[in-house]
């Protein structure tokens, strides 16, 4: 299968760096040629078209940073759209709307092509080993024909339904992650205060019910002092506001999502849209007086897990 890759920032050059060490037959296409020139030189092909690359590739997978990206990728005179015919799948892997997904789809089906909203979750650090967990909102014929790429790409994958599904259940996901994050923060700086040293306070955490993949990961970069876990404030706003659109959609009253797109507002109002999203803990830093850093924490998250073979997940009760 031919694979085409637009989008090769934080998640999506770690994902299409999975294709390509596995053997993959891969175009890619980055607005930064610079950042695409290493998977020339590692083999990949470069298009300045994703015309071109719709019409020479089986599958197109675009992961960018939101979904007026996408739609330009796909509705521009030479995007995606101009090139699609029978047979050829796109795969969305950008955390995006339900709604402008599927109205996009609709577009790949009117060209003769299917598509697919195939979010990813587990971070950076398990993207880049083939490791992530992967949400697939499809047919399940199109699911079948991509489930080879989709075990590459990730280890957990999940068949979620109908198209626009898995976009759903992805910023579901991330606001349950913002939540935690934003606990964890509270967690941590309540903890200096009243005296308690941080590193039996990240252990109490771990092994206790207040245990969290947030805590297992940011809370770590957060102790370090880089904060870097390769997502920006401005990213988070943009996911809990989706997630807040799904929920005014289905009329459903949210009381904590409100507040937390006011809190991370103000990190960005603060500290810049670009910072590192574990920095929102500055704010409770910069009110306290306190810095919550620790040692023997590392400076980045890396997956020590070694890279598997990836396999469907089947929902409990339909095994």
């Amino acid at each position: 299968m031919k694979v085409g890759f637009i989008g090769l920032g934080n998640v999506g050059g770690k994902l299409a760096s999975s294709l390509l060490r596995n053997g993959y037959d891969l175009m890619v296409r980055d607005l930064d040629r610079e950042i695409a020139q290493p998977f020339v030189d590692a083999g990949a092909r470069f298009t300045e078209s994703p015309k071109e690359m719709a019409e020479q590739c089986d599958l197109v997978i675009t992961c960018l940073p939101s979904p007026a990206a996408s739609a330009t990728v796909m509705e521009a005179e030479d995007g995606l759209l101009a090139g699609f015919g029978s047979g050829k799948i796109w795969a969305e892997m950008s955390t995006t709307d339900e709604a402008e997904v599927k109205r996009l789809g609709a577009k790949v089906i009117e060209s003769g092509a299917s598509p697919v909203d195939c979010p990813v979750s587990g971070g950076c650090h398990r993207a880049a080993t083939g490791n992530i967990a992967i949400f697939a909102g499809c047919d399940r014929d199109v699911f079948d024909r991509m489930l080879p790429v989709l075990t590459t790409l990730g280890r957990r994958v999940l068949h979620t339904g109908e198209l626009g599904s898995a976009s759903v259940l992805k910023v579901l996901t991330n606001y349950l992650a913002t939540a935690n994050l934003i606990t964890c923060a509270e967690a941590l700086v309540t903890a200096k205060a009243a005296g308690m040293d941080l590193n039996t306070t990240y252990e109490a955490i771990a092994i206790s019910s207040g245990n969290s993949f947030v805590h297992e990961t940011e809370s770590q970069v957060i102790l370090n002092g880089t904060r870097d876990i390769n997502f920006t404030m401005d990213l988070v706003v943009k996911d809990i506001s989706l997630f807040q659109a799904i929920a005014d959609r289905h009329d459903v009253p949210l009381e904590m999502n409100p507040l937390m797109i006011q809190i991370f507002k103000d990190g960005m109002d603060r500290f810049g849209p670009r910072e590192w999203s574990p920095n929102i803990i500055k704010r409770l830093e910069e009110a306290t007086g306190l810095d919550i850093l620790a040692s023997g924490f590392p400076a980045e998250m890396v997956d020590l897990e070694p890279e598997e073979p990836g396999y469907e997940v089947i929902p409990t009760g339909a095994r």
